[in-house]
């Protein structure tokens, strides 16, 4: 984020032939405004009611143009937009306090348009006079009345029209409109047309304080993004612009509003009561929550007020003694609004396609560099290009080769082989388990140990001893009863081998066959999980052949020489 700076606010006093000169004193520094009340006499003699009111600001623009008023409040926010800051400037005060007059102006006369129209000017203008660059502008106008989004643009007949109402949504690039649509626009002339499009649009209404006043809340967005026409530069900045033009508070004593107009000041007072709520908390350095979600107005700013932006806030006030309490008020709000603080930073941005191709570029020269230098080493020549599937293969082979034996040594030529070939060794591993699993599924039944029942039978047929062993096993982890495993201890390999040989040629005596070769046991892990049983050697229901079996296995054990007993272990 950027440094933190405060929010810009000014004052602009609509002229008047009857301004109230001793309430109401601008200080000589034309940045402070002083305003004096008359106490009220009707409160008594004791009356602490307060007087006077000094407020600090960054300039009072009393008696001045269109021209100054731009050039003082919006000509840096929209230059600094350009370079990927994002701006904000927002109207705020009474009803018919001139806020429409300040932001839009006035059509009868081209020296007497607004803050709008002038930044749209700047804007392509200063595209004009940067030929390095390309960038592209697009535009958007939000209306909030009575609570509820409308678009003003949307009546262009190339827009369709929208089953679902806005909304606003928040991610992580930051509040957006979704529903409210946004136009290109190359041309001044066609960003003007966008504005007077959305101009008739708006919702304006009669009272007693003004003939025209606005029902609503307007933003009018400006979105710039620019992109080196370098084509090795990949980074491109992005910013916009926010022009917002308030709703004016209105006291409905005073305005006479009824009916319709009625409800809609109610509705603007209230969404104004709740943007000033918001500004005190922000303001506030000790408060962790702001209620920008009270009403659509401070949700759809909220990037704006307190973030990442150029704040800008033009107060408008009346200069009659008769509006003084409307003054004072919008007065508060503006020394308020002072005391936010604001990060603006340069929106940075990567085009993924420039990125990449800038990648492939330097990935080539990269390749030419290490072919040189392997030329300059007398190395053998080097292809750093993904393997194919020749190239896999002949290291697969290579692999299983020295796994054989029949191979010394794998020569190295590249980190990829390297990488390769550990991955050829994974893959080989996985399907010798594979392979041996396999083999083991086919030649024995595997009980798992949860289950009771058939664990039960097991027991009942005298295939498992009362400690849950199986019978003539040493260790509990043989895969076939009868068969004790090979001994993981040195010495013992060969008294087991010697062991099997004599089940074995038992076993054939019998009729039977072997349920596990040499060679299997040598291979086969043991497995702690599953009580493993032969499927030819165990049949449940058949309990006659496994006493005999269990009294032609149990004398081979037994007779084993100098093998010392063990104690069974259990089945766990």
């Amino acid at each position: 984020m950027g440094s933190k700076k405060k929010v810009h606010t000014f004052v602009r006093v609509k002229p008047t032939d009857d301004f109230a000169h001793e309430m109401i004193k601008y200080g000589n520094d034309s940045k402070s405004i002083d305003i004096h009340l008359k106490k009220d006499t009707r409160k008594g003699v004791v009356n602490n009611q307060q007087t006077d009111w000094s407020f600090k600001l960054d300039g009072v623009l009393h008696n001045a143009s269109q021209d100054l008023v731009y050039e003082t409040v919006a000509k840096d926010v929209v230059s600094q937009a350009l370079d990927g800051y994002n701006g904000t400037i927002m109207c705020y005060g009474q009803t018919g306090a001139g806020k429409t007059y300040t932001m839009t102006g006035a059509t009868e006369n081209y020296r007497h348009r607004g803050i709008l129209p002038r930044a749209l000017q700047q804007v392509f203008r200063m595209i004009e006079e940067r030929p390095t660059h390309a960038i592209t502008v697009r535009i958007s106008y939000l209306e909030i009345y009575n609570e509820s989004l409308f678009d003003l643009l949307a009546t262009l007949p190339y827009v369709g029209t929208s089953v679902t109402p806005m909304t606003i949504v928040e991610n992580t690039q930051g509040i957006f409109i979704k529903g409210l649509s946004v136009h290109l626009t190359s041309q001044e002339e066609d960003a003007f047309s966008l504005l007077f499009e959305g101009e008739t649009n708006r919702i304006i209404a009669a009272h007693t304080l003004n003939k025209n006043s606005s029902r609503s809340h307007c933003i009018f967005t400006i979105y710039l993004e620019a992109h080196s026409r370098t084509l090795s530069e990949e980074k491109y900045i992005t910013s916009k612009i926010n022009l917002v033009d308030l709703a004016g508070s209105e006291r409905l004593g005073k305005s006479g509003s009824e009916g319709l107009v009625l409800k809609e000041a109610t509705y603007i007072n209230k969404s104004l009561s709740f943007l000033e709520q918001a500004i005190i908390a922000l303001g506030d350095q000790k408060r962790d929550h702001i209620p920008f979600r009270q009403c659509k107005l401070t949700h759809a700013l909220k990037d704006s007020l307190g973030g990442n932006c150029n704040m800008v806030l033009v107060t408008n006030i009346y200069g009659e003694a008769a509006q003084l309490e409307e003054t004072l008020s919008s007065l508060r709000f503006a020394s308020r609004m002072k005391l936010v603080t604001t990060e603006p930073a340069v929106n940075e941005k990567y085009d993924a396609e420039r990125m990449v191709k800038n990648l492939e570029k330097e990935l080539a020269l990269l390749k030419q560099e290490l072919a040189v230098h392997n030329s300059l080493c007398s190395r053998p020549v080097v292809t750093y290009d993904p393997m194919d599937e020749v190239q896999i293969a002949e290291i697969n082979s290579q692999v299983r080769r020295y796994l054989e034996g029949t191979l010394e040594e794998i020569d190295i030529i590249s980190l990829r082989q390297i990488q390769e070939v550990f991955n050829q060794f994974r893959v080989i591993l996985s399907q010798q388990e594979q392979e041996v699993e396999s083999t083991l599924r086919r030649k024995y039944t595997l009980i798992d140990k949860n289950d009771f029942a058939t664990i039960s039978a097991i027991h009942k047929a005298g295939i498992v001893d009362a400690d849950g062993h199986l019978v003539g096993e040493s260790d509990g982890q043989s895969f076939a009863f009868g068969i004790i495993p090979f001994s993981t201890k040195p010495g013992k390999k060969a008294k087991a081998k010697k062991i099997f040989k004599e089940l074995s040629s038992s076993l054939k005596k019998e009729g039977g066959s072997s349920p596990l070769s040499l060679k299997d046991l040598d291979t086969v892990s043991t497995s702690k999980t599953q009580l493993v049983l032969p499927v030819k050697e165990v049949d449940v229901k058949d309990s006659a052949s496994r006493e005999r079996e269990t009294s032609n296995i149990e004398p081979q054990v037994s007779s084993s020489p100098k093998e010392e007993p063990r104690p069974p272990s259990k089945i766990t």
